[in-house]
């Protein structure tokens, strides 16, 4: 039996990760830390292994004992990280130092995987061709504008240069769908009746449904590639008021106020609110990393590497996705 490690295991991608690996008969180890809620990791056949990234010799400890009691992994899918921070230098410490330390004692410890599959972003590409609109491609430039995007990126290059490290990198756009919080509180304030949009240029916008992430994270297991690096995306391209009028038809059609604002109100107010952040030491959804990604034109992605050499066939369009979140989002008490 294959064995799989999923890091960030407790997370929103993650814990859909889990069970995909379960359903697939794979023994399934899920890398979590001790403080992680488990809501989302019942499954009696889950196995369980408490990964401290921030501490080399705790971390090194842990696989050692790993090795000598079950072997290596055959698989390891690194989705852990963090998308929103108090202080800036949290993505890079998290997103490539930690990164970068975990595959070192992999190496180290001759725990290096058939397959390491990482958990990017398309915002390693950051505010390109917003002249054209032209879909972003492997070949184009990474110019992040984040914070968070520029500690995507550094772990990228650090797995690629590594000779020999059998990496396959995934960039998915927004991945929205059961469990997200992000995209949640857009349809919190739509059942509110407010729906609230900045910019006035127009904004070609793209979207990936978490089950379709976890798709083609197993297609690359199962096509055996290595050292490559796909978008993910439901290969569709969206207005931005699109999303916002689906998740109003699913709420029943309440009716809503539209606001508009220019870009320049955004900045403020995220400024304001990452401020607001810092001095309480609590994580907000809107800072200046946020304006970024808000106020960015076009998050087209050209899917075609993914498509021909993955066999990659998204299964949900947005309006399939948003009937199934905004179900379990009722299901659930959310909304």
């Amino acid at each position: 039996m294959q064995s799989i490690l999923i890091t960030g295991a407790s997370g929103f991608i993650g814990s859909f990760i889990v069970e995909e690996a379960l359903q697939r008969g794979m023994t399934v180890w899920a890398g979590i830390r001790s403080s992680s809620n488990r809501r989302y990791l019942k499954h009696p056949d889950i196995r369980f292994i408490e990964l401290d990234f921030a501490r080399p010799d705790m971390l090194k400890t842990v696989l050692e004992s790993h090795r000598k009691e079950h072997g290596r992994f055959d698989y390891i899918v690194h989705c852990a990280g963090v998308t929103k921070c108090t202080d800036k230098q949290d993505f890079e410490r998290v997103n490539f130092m930690q990164t970068r330390c975990f595959v070192d004692t992999l190496r180290s410890l001759d725990m290096v995987p058939q397959r390491f599959l990482f958990v990017s972003t398309l915002s390693v590409f950051g505010a390109i061709h917003e002249e054209d609109y032209a879909p972003i491609r492997e070949e184009d430039t990474p110019c992040p504008n984040t914070a968070y995007g520029r500690s995507k990126l550094k772990a990228e290059r650090y797995l690629q240069s590594l000779n020999d490290f059998p990496y396959v990198i995934f960039r998915p756009t927004g991945v929205y769908g059961p469990r997200e919080r992000d995209y949640y509180l857009m349809a919190q304030s739509i059942k509110r009746h407010t729906d609230v949009a900045v910019g006035y240029r127009r904004q070609d916008l793209t979207f990936v449904y978490v089950k379709d992430v976890v798709q083609a994270l197993f297609l690359a297991i199962e096509k055996g590639v290595s050292r490559r690096a796909y978008f993910l995306s439901d290969g569709e391209v969206y207005s931005s008021r699109t999303f916002s009028d689906l998740i109003r038809q699913e709420l029943g059609n309440p009716f809503v106020i539209r606001l508009k604002f220019p870009l320049f109100v955004l900045k403020i107010v995220s400024l304001l609110a990452e401020r607001w952040a810092r001095m309480s030491g609590k994580p907000c959804t809107l800072n200046s990393d946020k304006y970024n990604i808000m106020k960015q034109r076009n998050w087209q992605c050209d899917l075609t590497p993914v498509v021909e050499e993955l066999g990659y066939a998204p299964r949900y369009n947005l309006e399939r996705g948003v009937k199934e979140t905004v179900a379990w989002y009722k299901e659930e008490g959310w909304l």
